[in-house]
């Protein structure tokens, strides 16, 4: 998003042994510790971050277990981008993370928020995470099931594990296999559109970059952080009932898509405070002219307050947030 303030210290680290050093200078300097990957799904505040932030650099990825009846493990160093992870993975010819293409961040971001895309999240074929535990001060193997992962949630973001792992590897397991249609509604389209019937996870993996590339701007060029509001999931088949009945979309599993709530109450390509509503995604804010956090909290306030005004809904913010 190009605000907030500065970072006392900021050091990079490239392997295991250099997360446990930066973190001992940290606790040295009595300070608290943040690990940054690509800072694509993170939002500065104005007053700084009074600690150490930890920039992910290790790199490196591979097979882990041969491919064995159409199975495949493949393991991805936290540095590496997913993006590169997805393709190494679909070039392959194995599926299972094709639709996670072009999701801007790292691979040690991605068990972070459970990250997921057109059907598919990274729950879905993660094995297991290998991580640096401060509490036990070592190198620890956390299995998928240990990680409550759910939608943009895991023991990383939440509760006691926050602040505590520093994710250094994962382990994935693929499938040779091709995705049956339908799709999701955009990436349906863009195939119907253009007369597509490969659904190979390489075709597909093609497919969904042409698409969020048509839709969503790339927070490396323009300031952004992707998707900034959480979908909203109804809990009861009533909510459900009440929300078709008012003409409000709800997608498999009670979901309402963000973007289409705020499209709808007239939104899109509007201007807050300096933040402006994409023209293209509803669901992304763009940093036009904004000058602090402040405009953007300014900015978030007005966009809920209207889609709960005429929806009912209140949204809730995707990227996390860092610093006083």
């Amino acid at each position: 998003m190009r605000l907030g303030g500065a970072a006392r210290y900021v050091v990079e680290v490239e392997s295991e042994d250099e997360v446990k050093k930066a973190w001992g200078f940290a606790a040295e300097k009595e300070l608290p510790v943040y690990i940054l990957g690509s800072g694509s799904n993170i939002i500065g505040r104005d007053g700084g971050f009074n600690g150490v932030i930890l920039v992910n650099k290790i790199k490196g990825m591979g097979i882990a277990v041969p491919e064995e009846n159409g199975m495949i493990d493949l393991y991805a160093n936290s540095g590496e981008l997913l993006d590169d992870f997805v393709t190494y993975g679909t070039q392959m010819g194995f599926s299972g993370m094709e639709a996670l293409s072009a999701i801007p961040g790292t691979v040690g971001a991605a068990p972070v928020q459970n990250v997921g895309a057109y059907g598919q999240d990274i729950s879905q074929t993660l094995i297991s995470v290998r991580a640096y535990d401060d509490l036990l001060e070592e190198i620890v193997e956390l299995p998928v099931y240990d990680l409550d992962l759910g939608y943009r949630h895991s023991i990383f973001n939440s509760g006691d594990g926050v602040g505590r792992y520093f994710i250094t590897q994962i382990t994935v397991r693929l499938k040779r296999k091709t995705l049956k249609p339908p799709f999701y509604n955009s990436l349906q389209k863009y195939l119907e559109d253009n007369k597509i019937t490969d659904y190979s996870p390489e075709s597909i993996r093609k497919a969904v970059r042409a698409v969020r590339e048509s839709k969503l701007p790339d927070p490396a060029e323009i300031a952004s952080s992707g998707s900034f509001f959480k979908n909203v999931y109804l809990k009861t088949p009533e909510e459900i009932k009440a929300a078709e009945g008012r003409g409000i979309p709800v997608w498999d599993g009670g979901k309402i898509p963000a973007g289409w709530l705020i499209e709808h109450a007239g939104l899109k390509g509007q201007v807050f405070h300096g933040m402006r509503v994409c023209d293209k995604a509803s669901l992304v804010l763009i940093n036009e002219d904004a000058r602090s956090y402040a405009d953007l909290d300014a900015a978030r306030k007005e966009i809920i307050a209207i889609v709960r005004a005429k929806f009912g809904y209140t949204l809730e913010q995707e990227p996390m947030e860092l610093g006083e």
